[in-house]
């Protein structure tokens, strides 16, 4: 049996929390159809599907009317020690890293920094990724839409066929601008191509991010390179039931904690990452036309795609999947290291969402029991 912990705030800081949040009511949670849960209903259908589905830890934040109504932090950070997790307990946001990082770049497109239709090969050219010179026609906006052209990752992809390249070797698998092909690839390339406008190196990009983006949003805990708090405070993953060498989640190999990893590599928690949210669903932080620009669709999502298949996803923005249901946009993620995964939804109309990080690979189970139980499942 999973020990879990459930986290519950003082009397005394509630009482300053609902004097300081007049419009904010704590003790209930609405759902997407606007049904009234107990603090107590939801957290027993957290404690059940942990349950269940043999999820070790759970961070979860729920959003009502453009406001954070409910975060919490269950379970254990490792099943073997059964160390408690506590509300600043940091996951991997695997590729929520994604949309992150594409507020980060609109934030500095706003300043100047970088036009989103300049091909990144004017700004930097890269020799390895001249093994296909169509690579200098990508755009920052491509690489946030998913239209690159690049493949996700070219240590892991399946090479093309009749090719003489090697694993590790470049290659492209569309022309750009064409169709959507997600790509972690092409986030780290503009990731490379943002710290060289900001002479910066790849370890010290964090730091314009942490200015740029998460002290702005008051981003409690979100890094992209190795801070010391994480040393105490990171959770370890899970996989088939058992806990994985604790690390910086790293799957390339020339990926460690020390470079900035656009696609994949935010370390965070729910809460943190649920007041970025809240941000996008306010506008705040970036001009209205940015927002604009940023939320409009844009790469249009082929019926086989599994992006259609699995989540219904029919576009992508500027940085999230764009999900159509009666009268409404739901905006969409998911990330997954394997030993770790996690999802986020929102309505920008409705102002309502919620974001978890769980440390296994359950996420994509606990998502649909999720999703249902918020009444946000398009059935």
């Amino acid at each position: 049996m999973i020990k879990l912990t459930y986290i519950y705030l003082p009397l005394t800081f509630l009482f300053l929390f609902q004097s300081c949040n007049k419009n904010v009511d704590v003790l209930k949670i609405e759902t997407y159809q606007d049904k009234i849960l107990s603090i107590a209903d939801t957290e027993e259908f957290l404690k059940t599907q942990m349950d269940e589905l043999g999820i070790p830890a759970l961070s979860l934040a729920i959003i009502n009317n453009g406001e954070i109504v409910y975060n919490n932090a269950l379970g254990v950070a490792n099943i073997t020690t059964q160390i408690e997790v506590g509300e600043n307990s940091i996951f991997e946001a695997a590729s929520l890293s994604k949309p992150v990082f594409a507020f980060f770049v609109m934030k500095l497109s706003e300043k100047g920094i970088i036009d989103l239709d300049r091909p990144l090969y004017f700004y930097l050219p890269e020799e390895e990724l001249g093994r296909d010179e169509r690579y200098k026609h990508v755009t920052a906006r491509m690489v946030l839409n998913h239209s690159t052209g690049f493949p996700n990752w070219r240590w892991f992809d399946k090479l093309p066929e009749d090719s003489e390249l090697e694993r590790g070797d470049f290659f492209m698998i569309n022309d750009p601008n064409t169709v959507f092909t997600y790509s972690g690839e092409a986030y780290q390339y503009l990731a490379r191509v943002i710290a060289h406008l900001n002479f910066v190196n790849m370890f010290e990009l964090d730091n314009l991010f942490q200015q740029e983006v998460a002290k702005p949003l008051q981003m409690q805990h979100a890094y992209f390179v190795w801070d010391d708090y994480l040393y105490n405070n990171k959770v370890f993953g899970h996989k088939e039931g058992k806990p994985r060498k604790r690390g910086w989640g790293a799957g390339l190999p020339y990926q460690n904690s020390k470079i900035f990893n656009s696609a994949g590599g935010l370390q965070t928690e729910a809460t943190s990452y649920a007041t970025f949210l809240t941000s996008i669903i306010n506008r705040k932080g970036l001009y209205p036309e940015t927002y604009a620009e940023m939320l409009s669709p844009g790469t249009e999502i082929s019926l086989d795609d599994p992006n259609y298949i699995e989540d219904g996803i029919t576009s992508w923005s500027l940085g999230f999947g764009l999900k159509p249901i009666k009268n409404d946009t739901i905006y969409r993620h998911g990330g997954s290291n394997t030993d770790f995964q996690s999802e986020f939804a929102f309505s920008m109309n409705k102002k309502y969402g919620y974001v978890f990080f769980v440390n296994c690979d359950k996420g994509n189970e606990f998502n649909d029991q999720l999703e249902r139980f918020l009444e946000m499942a398009n059935e």
